[in-house]
Formats: C-alpha cells, sequence, structure tokens
C-alpha cells in the first residue's frame, strides 16, 4: 500500500510546487521608473495597458511583457496621459501608429471580420458533422431494428412453440 501512495504523494508535491510558481494577483512588468505618482492616473494607465497587446510577446498584454517594445509603449500610453488624452485619445494614437492588432480586443471591422467569425464557423461546423453522424447512426440502428424487430408467421410459431415446452 506505501508503493501506490508514492506517485500520489509525487504528484501532489509536483502539484503544490506548480501552484507556488504561479503568480497571485496577476504579474506586471511595469518597472517602478515608469509608475505615475498620480495614483488615479496610474489606474488609467495601468486599464489601458491591459488592453494592448505586446507585438513582440503577442499573447500578453504590454502591463505583462518585459520586452522594450512593450515598455516603450507604457511609456507612451503614461505620456499621452500627463499630456491630458482620454483613454480613447491614448488607445486611438497607439492604433494609428501600429493597428488594430495592438488592440488584445479588436473591434468588428472588415479588417477584423475573419477572426471574429472563424471560431464560430468552425464550431458550426463541428455541430453539423456531429449531428449528421448522430442522424445517420439514428436511421442506422432503426433499420437494423426494424429488420429484426418483426417475426416471420413460422418464426412466431416456433418462439410460441418453445415458450410453450418451458412452461
Amino acid at each position: 500500500m506505501g508503493a501506490r501512495r508514492h506517485p500520489v504523494k509525487l504528484a501532489a508535491a509536483l502539484l503544490l510546487v506548480l501552484l507556488a510558481l504561479l503568480p497571485i494577483g496577476g504579474a506586471s512588468a511595469v518597472e517602478p521608473d515608469e509608475v505615475l505618482q498620480d495614483a488615479k492616473l496610474e489606474a488609467r494607465a495601468r486599464r489601458l495597458s491591459a488592453e494592448l497587446r505586446c507585438l513582440v510577446c503577442q499573447n500578453q498584454s504590454i502591463d505583462d511583457s518585459n520586452a522594450p517594445l512593450a515598455k516603450d509603449l507604457r511609456l507612451i500610453v503614461r505620456e499621452r496621459l500627463l499630456a491630458g488624452d482620454s483613454n480613447d485619445a491614448v488607445l486611438d494614437f497607439i492604433v494609428a501608429r501600429y493597428g488594430t492588432f495592438v488592440l488584445l480586443r479588436p473591434p468588428l471591422g472588415l479588417d477584423t471580420i475573419l477572426l471574429w467569425t472563424t471560431p464560430l464557423v468552425v464550431l458550426s461546423g463541428i455541430g453539423i458533422v456531429l449531428a449528421l453522424h448522430l442522424r445517420r447512426r439514428r436511421a442506422e440502428l432503426t433499420s437494423v431494428g426494424q429488420s429484426t424487430g418483426t417475426l416471420s408467421p413460422e418464426e412466431q410459431a416456433r418462439l410460441d412453440e418453445i415458450l410453450r415446452d418451458r412452461e
């Protein structure tokens, strides 16, 4: 029994180590020299940074990325906020320079329609294939049940005879 518990203990220990390595509260690559003195502006900068994609990493926001370009984008966001720009104006400024790809959630438009519709098309296709498969399977089972479900008069007479003999 002790040998069986050993893999469980090992798996539990490994899970604890992996959980300990996960960042709590979200990782941030923002360096202390980037943080704005005004807490409200800094909060706005963080919200905006969470909406912008690191163009180097592509799967992280600029707030989470350590790439030099992400740092440059974080500084631009803060500079624009200090200049008095609204959140929309800051995002428009960044998008004008880098395109809509810089947005982690790009808006629906002609240039992003394929991006937004591909998951729907794939899921619909899977649903259609599954529905056709189930329909075909149900038809096969029904036809098999119909061909074996009805006995000929001779078969019915023989079955009745066997059942009488058992009684």
